[in-house]
């Protein structure tokens, strides 16, 4: 480290709270350290109460940038000079980047899925998905998706107090781009099966399938899958759901959410740096 940390080292943090489990910043540092970057990345914690001080620092100490984790990411919108069209879409931000004092937040989740579904050979521009989930991860690979070029997308989520922000997320999806854009209630099992029918790809972007909720999936049976159908999730721990055995079991390709995650972290890399993550020694040291 002290060969490393110079007076002239670069600083990038992470907002969030809790914090303190994070891995970012070994991969992060990790990553500079393999190019030889002159940049330090350090876990900050701040919650919605510091936040807005934690950005005015941010922008004093001429930081290069941060990344936002919860509970921060839609507040955190307020306090920043500009918006990527995703951002704005998506109500959120998890990456801020600082230009000569100009404060721009990012989105990079799903810039992160699109990259791990092509790093895994996976087309899907131009064709139909399905999704199930309305939260923050899946509203970011719905937006990039449609930004990419995805043709189409249903989206099943359940009809509770937030289905109106599921509604919200459509609309804007159809109004500023080209796919189109469908909700569905997750209740509708006849409809989920006839949509996962007529799509390439399905995917899992709520945490169903995770602790506390390990060995659970909303699919109930294998007649939902067919071999030619990709199926993801967007947890990587367990590294595979019971979503993602039964779609094996089925013959289709698969993908769990680990990819997102270093696609996701290499994508504000390039933000702040101007240079590509090293992708094949962040894979060898993640176990990928």
């Amino acid at each position: 480290m002290a060969e490393r940390i110079t007076g002239h080292t670069e600083l990038i943090g992470l907002f969030a709270y809790p914090i303190r489990h994070s891995g970012s910043p070994a991969m992060h540092n990790e990553a500079f350290a393999h190019l030889g970057l002159d940049y330090a990345y350090l876990a900050f914690e701040v919650d919605n109460d510091t936040l807005e001080d934690a950005v005015k620092g941010l922008r004093a100490m001429k930081m290069v940038g941060a990344n936002i984790s919860m509970p921060n990411k839609i507040q955190v919108c307020s306090y920043l000079d500009r918006l990527s069209l995703a951002a704005e879409l998506c109500g959120a931000v998890n990456t801020i980047v600082n230009e000569d004092g100009v404060l721009t937040g990012h989105i990079t989740d799903g810039t992160g899925y699109m990259r791990a579904l092509e790093d895994n050979g996976f087309d899907v521009i131009g064709k139909k998905m399905t999704i199930v989930g309305s939260g923050g991860a899946a509203s970011a690979i719905q937006v990039q998706a449609a930004l990419d070029g995805v043709a189409e997308i249903s989206v099943f989520n359940i009809r509770d107090k937030f289905w109106g922000n599921a509604e919200a997320m459509v609309q804007k999806i159809n109004e500023k781009t080209d796919c189109r854009v469908t909700l569905y209630d997750l209740a509708d099992l006849d409809q989920l099966k006839a949509e996962m029918a007529d799509s390439c790809l399905f995917t899992n972007a709520t945490g169903v399938g995770m602790k506390p909720m390990e060995g659970q999936t909303y699919i109930p049976d294998a007649s939902f899958f067919r071999p030619d159908l990709i199926v993801t999730d967007v947890i990587y721990s367990p590294a595979e759901t019971r979503l993602l055995q039964m779609a094996k079991e089925a013959g289709c390709r698969t993908m769990n959410g680990m990819g997102m995650l270093l696609f996701q972290g290499a994508a504000a890399f390039e933000l702040w740096t101007g240079k590509e993550m090293p992708i094949a020694h962040m894979k060898e040291v993640l176990g990928i």
